[in-house]
């Protein structure tokens, strides 16, 4: 069930039919009256940032906004940019069409960002799920005239069990490796996955490692006040035996790679929404899969497009056919938008180890 809480209204009145409040260009998500784009996927003057994720907020534009929370992360990876930050619900005019960023719940920072201009409200959703993970800003509904959605997961077949029962089957998972003399090896993306996963891992079982490109990440998060627990990174000098009966969290580009040598003997285990299909851990070549994602399942984007009220909604990413079909049977306008937007398995880490 969704929680209603403070929200912004759509203003009554007639929709101005005349203005698209948004088009798809070439470069993206484009507002014309107020010269912005939002998660623009091509260099431009002006981009409005949804959250950090690199299919979302990418190096080149001369000047970005984005939330206050979201901001440090998007500085670290893109380094030296110009960038301005918003709070939460905090308005900002430009050229006459009002915008706000109201959150996501998909990673920390993560932003809707609701565009108004003379009664007509679109509001573009970038990427988000429903359950509160205790680790982003928890979902808010925005209701709107026309929603911009992702379908990452956009079949009947993806539903997700409550967070507590797989943190738990994953901590079980942990004490029977450990009780074997094994490693365990949990694969996830370093931003947002990485750390939900950290809150939930108990540290009374062992010592948690982490790969560099996660705890580089840890490191922010815990600058902005945000509670991790003990995390070591992994280094050349640590001994091998060191790792045995303990955790290790690393990205998705180790696997089957050579840096995963140092910790034999282990057993390997791959977070992701994509484990829910039959086959998909076999694929990956791992022994366990465990079935979480930063994205809403079936029910969540169902219920979140209901909560909006919207009349129309525009499909972005994922399965676009099959789910904008699925909406028009319930009676309203949908289409499909084709983006450069990518899934959450689609971002591997580059960064140093």
């Amino acid at each position: 069930m969704l929680v209603q809480s403070k929200r912004i209204e759509p203003k009554s009145g007639i929709l101005c039919p005349n203005i698209m409040l948004l088009e798809f260009k070439e470069q993206g998500l484009y507002c014309p009256v107020a010269d912005v784009y939002i998660d623009p996927w091509k260099p431009v003057k002006r981009a409005l940032i949804t959250h950090g994720h690199s299919d979302h907020a990418r190096w080149g534009h001369q000047h970005y906004l984005c939330t206050t929370t979201a901001a440090p992360v998007i500085r670290y990876r893109l380094g030296d940019i110009s960038l301005s930050t918003v709070d939460y619900l905090e308005p900002i005019t430009v050229n006459g069409v009002r915008f706000s960023f109201h959150p996501a719940g998909h990673i920390l920072g993560s932003a809707q960002i609701r565009v108004e201009y003379r009664g007509e409200v679109w509001v573009v959703s970038g990427d988000y799920k429903i359950e509160d993970d205790g680790l982003a800003e928890a979902f808010e509904p925005v209701p709107c005239h026309t929603f911009i959605t992702e379908s990452t997961f956009g079949l009947p077949i993806y539903q997700w069990e409550p967070q507590e029962q797989v943190m738990q089957d994953i901590n079980d998972w942990w004490r029977k490796n450990k009780a074997d003399g094994k490693v365990s090896v949990l694969f996830s993306y370093a931003l947002g996955k990485a750390q939900r996963l950290l809150q939930g891992l108990d540290p009374g079982i062992g010592t948690i490692y982490t790969h560099g490109a996660v705890e580089n990440t840890n490191e922010i998060m815990r600058q902005q006040g945000i509670a991790l627990p003990p995390t070591t990174r992994v280094t050349a000098e640590i001994d091998r035996k060191d790792y045995i009966g303990n955790m290790v969290v690393t990205v998705p580009s180790t696997l089957g790679g050579s840096w995963l040598k140092k910790f034999k003997p282990v057993s390997l285990a791959y977070v992701s929404g994509w484990m829910r299909l039959r086959g998909a851990r076999r694929r990956r070549a791992v022994d366990r899969g465990f079935v979480l994602s930063d994205h809403a399942d079936w029910t969540g984007l169902n219920d979140a497009i209901k909560a909006t009220g919207a009349e129309r909604v525009f499909v972005t990413h994922g399965y676009t056919e099959v789910f904008s079909k699925w909406l028009r049977e319930q009676g309203l306008e949908s289409a499909v938008v084709q983006t450069a937007y990518g899934t959450e398995e689609e971002e591997s880490s580059t960064e140093s180890q």
